[in-house]
């Protein structure tokens, strides 16, 4: 049997190299087999980070019995859905429309064009809980295959045709969403909010992080206090949970009950670089010292635990060790006891919510902080003690491949945390993670201008880039050329922006989430709605408006305003489902302001006005850097932002504008957070 995963880039196929399963990736050689051997096709989505993947693999996919039936009656499809979203896109629509839910592992059954017939998720190797077995299952659809095929056809045609109405149906809209929209989301959000435990909905409960953005900038562009105190709720009760990692720092996934005191431990990157954002513009907005305190410590999180040799960012940790989910991270009021001794145990037993009976699984609890400690400095020492001993534990698998979009997602936010903090550590992070991504994964297609996915070990993936890819990084390397003022991170956002307007875009205004030349799927997906991470939908529309906003360029503007026609119509029914698009929104009806700072680098008084911008309270602006009447050297076509900005007495200055109508300049960093502080 030949073993087709062993040199895949990516961790979740390698941990399946070894099964008994004669797996394929997701290829035409893969169908063709299909068809020759005239068997359906088993398709399996999963991700290395996924607990239940991990336990259907042993269960099922490690049994010799099992893999028997799959190699006899089945060509056995293995995908990462973090390397091909859009397949994972396709069939997970699919899987809930045919199940009424979806979730890893994704388990789907298709004919030899690739349409499904039958579909689930986690099947259990013997009958339970009113489940039939995987085996039951393969048995019943070989058999079906064989017997009445007319009926599999007939089905997986309908289910295709259905999948297709639904994309043709989604409404775009006419305008953008005007500020009576946002409000009226605002209001459903509100409605929807969990005043006891903080967030939104019930349990699981996941970091509602788009939403975040959408109310911070709200608050910031109206004063609203309501926006701000579900922000401020929900930051505070996710940090304090057991969600947040009390040692270590960053955020688990989500939490399986209402109060985040118990998470699905897996830590995904997009997940802290979203929320990393949050928490900074929450500081930004409040001076928060609790915010500063979880930004630095999930930054600290970041480098330690995900960067990469090459400098860019790993995508997961996994939820498990030693074969047990959240073994790593939870403890006993003994094992405290033992680290700390009786006294010191005891008092962080108490203030950690660590009990006998336990918040987690046999008796051991998860770290919770829910008050402050009413002594720092004993807390902060019992913590390094923890910490190291913990270190000394199995740690989580890490899945170190390196995801376009979410390194894109982490850049923007570490690049804006280190520069409202005064940390040019992480801005340098942030650039080298960039340079990563020109290096590695930019430079397919004829014209060099298209992204790789993926890479591992500084070697690209196959996988081409999706609309997500391109709206990240782009969005990402305007930031750092807000922060850094080297114009050559504008000239990359503007190549990949030019993809999405030549490739992703549909006539109507939105955005397709694979280029016109991708490979062909039974369905190309198309979807405005926000998943664990933004639309690509939003987050382009998002990278247009603020490259419009630096280069003047109208074509881009209105490309955005085009896209954020969508929220007009889902923002005040559905603003959960378009939280990304949201914040978009807000940042056109506010702007978004532009601020062009002229000044001497060296010149401390330059530096002032640069703090002032990027660590105040208008989280919807967009910022260049030059140098003004001492020999600025940007290209002023290329940044006409800069463009007549002259030195006021010889000295630095700020220009603030919305839509290239400006305000009086300012010399002082004082002067400049007064006038970005107007609603």
């Amino acid at each position: 049997m030949a073993n087709r995963l062993a040199q895949s880039t990516s961790p979740y196929l390698l941990q399946h190299a070894d099964n008994p399963v004669d797996w394929w990736e997701w290829s035409q050689e893969a169908f063709a087999e299909a068809h020759r051997r005239d068997v359906p096709i088993f398709l399996s989505v999963g991700y290395s980070a996924c607990h239940w993947c991990h336990v259907m693999a042993h269960e099922s996919f490690d049994d010799p019995r099992i893999a028997a039936i799959l190699n006899e009656k089945f060509v056995s499809v293995k995908v990462d859905r973090e390397e091909r979203p859009d397949v994972d896109s396709v069939y997970m629509d699919a899987t809930t429309a045919l199940t009424g839910h979806g979730g890893w592992p994704m388990s789907v059954f298709l004919d030899h064009e690739g349409q499904p017939f039958y579909a689930g998720t986690y099947f259990p190797p013997d009958p339970r809980h009113g489940m039939p077995s995987f085996e039951q299952v393969l048995a019943a659809i070989s058999s079906t295959w064989t017997e009445r095929r007319g009926e599999v056809e007939g089905a997986a045609g309908r289910i295709t045709r259905a999948l297709r109405q639904r994309e043709t149906r989604q409404a775009i809209g006419e305008a953008p969403p005007d500020a009576e929209v946002l409000a009226e989301a605002v209001t459903v959000l509100t409605g929807q909010y969990d005043e006891r435990d903080a967030g939104f909905g019930g349990a699981p409960k996941f970091p509602p992080s788009m939403l975040l953005d959408f109310l911070l900038r709200h608050a910031a562009r109206t004063g609203d206090a309501q926006a701000l105190a579900m922000v401020e709720g929900t930051c505070e009760a996710m940090a304090r949970g057991g969600i947040y990692d009390q040692l270590g720092g960053g955020f688990a996934r989500y939490a399986v009950d209402r109060a985040w005191v118990v998470p699905h431990f897996e830590k995904m990157l997009y997940d802290n670089a979203l929320l990393l954002r949050a928490y900074t513009r929450w500081w930004r907005l409040t001076g928060s010292e609790f915010a500063e305190r979880v930004v630095r410590e999930t930054v600290e999180f970041c480098l330690r635990d995900l960067r990469t040799e090459e400098g860019a960012f790993a995508s997961a940790l996994d939820a498990d060790s030693e074969g047990e989910e959240g073994r790593f991270y939870v403890w006993t009021p003994q094992q405290i006891r033992d680290v700390l001794g009786e006294e010191d145990g005891d008092w962080v037993n108490a203030l950690c919510e660590v009990t006998e009976s336990g918040t987690f699984e046999h008796g051991t609890s998860t770290l919770q902080l829910l008050h402050d400690p009413d002594d720092p400095r004993r807390w902060q020492r019992c913590r390094t003690q923890l910490f190291a001993s913990r270190a000394t534990r199995v740690h989580p698998g890490r899945d170190d491949k390196v995801i376009a979009a979410w390194n894109g997602m982490l850049i923007d936010s570490l690049a804006e945390a280190g520069a409202a903090f005064g940390e040019p550590e992480w801005i340098e992070a942030a650039a080298a993670a960039a340079d990563v991504l020109i290096a590695v994964h930019l430079g397919a297609g004829a014209d060099g201008d298209r992204l790789a996915r993926t890479s591992r070990d500084g070697q690209p993936g196959s996988s081409e880039g999706v609309l997500e890819d391109y709206a990240c990084v782009s969005g990402a390397l305007l930031r750092l050329f807000s922060i850094t003022a080297d114009d050559a991170w504008l000239s990359f956002a503007g190549i990949l922006l030019d993809v999405i307007r030549e490739h992703f875009a549909d006539d109507d205004g939105g955005f397709f989430d694979t280029a016109d030349d991708a490979e062909t799927l039974v369905i190309r997906p198309r979807d405005p709605a926000d998943s664990a991470t933004p639309s690509g939908w939003s987050a382009a529309a998002a990278a247009l408006l603020d490259y419009s906003a630096l280069t003047g360029s109208l074509a881009h503007r209105e490309a955005a305003q085009r896209a954020l026609a969508m929220v007009g119509v889902l923002g005040g029914k559905a603003p959960r489902a378009v939280g990304a698009g949201l914040a978009a929104a807000e940042s056109l009806i506010d702007g978004p302001r532009e601020i062009a700072i002229v000044g001497s680098p060296d010149d401390p008084r330059t530096w002032d006005l640069v703090r002032a911008a990027v660590s105040g309270p208008a989280v919807c602006a967009v910022m260049a850097l030059g140098e003004g009447a001492l020999g600025d050297d940007t290209d002023g076509e290329v940044v006409p932002l800069l463009q007549d900005r002259p030195l006021i007495d010889g000295g630095p200055a700020a220009y603030v504008c919305r839509q290239f109508t400006c305000q009086r300049p300012v010399t002082t960093g004082d002067e400049l957070v007064t006038m970005l502080s107007t609603h």
